[in-house]
C-alpha cells in the first residue's frame, strides 16, 4: 500500500549521536526532508532515543535505499502517515537493521 507520507525515525544512543544526527543532516541535505527534533530520550512509542525525518511517497523509493546504504548500524523506523497510528507503526512499518519493540500500548 502506497501513502502519502511517512516518517524514518533514526535509532541512536550516547554512543551513535553523532553518528545519527551526521546522518539525519546528509539525509535532509540531499533530500530536502523535514527533520525534527533530536530526541535524547524514548518519545511516545519508541523506546530508545531517535529523530525523525517526515518525507513524502515521492521520496520514498530513492531515500530508503539510501538510508539502508548509509545508515551504518543504526536501526531505523520507517513508517506510513495515515489515520490509524497502531497501523502505521505495525501493519504499515518496515524496519532497517534490528527491530525494536515499540511501546505500542498507548495507541489502544
Amino acid at each position: 500500500m502506497i501513502h502519502s507520507a511517512y516518517h524514518a525515525h533514526l535509532y541512536f544512543d550516547a554512543t551513535t549521536m553523532e553518528q545519527a544526527i551526521a546522518l539525519g543532516k546528509q539525509a535532509n541535505e540531499k533530500f530536502e526532508l523535514n527533520p525534527g527534533r533530536v530526541h535524547q530520550k524514548p518519545v511516545g512509542p519508541h523506546p530508545c532515543w531517535s529523530q525523525q525525518l517526515a518525507f513524502n511517497a515521492d521520496q520514498y523509493d530513492s531515500l530508503i535505499p539510501w538510508l539502508d546504504e548509509h545508515r551504518n548500524g543504526l536501526t531505523i523506523l520507517v513508517h506510513s502517515l495515515s489515520d490509524d497510528n497502531y497501523k502505521d507503526h505495525t501493519d504499515h512499518a518496515s524496519w532497517l537493521g534490528i527491530p525494536a519493540k515499540l511501546k505500542l500500548e498507548m495507541f489502544m
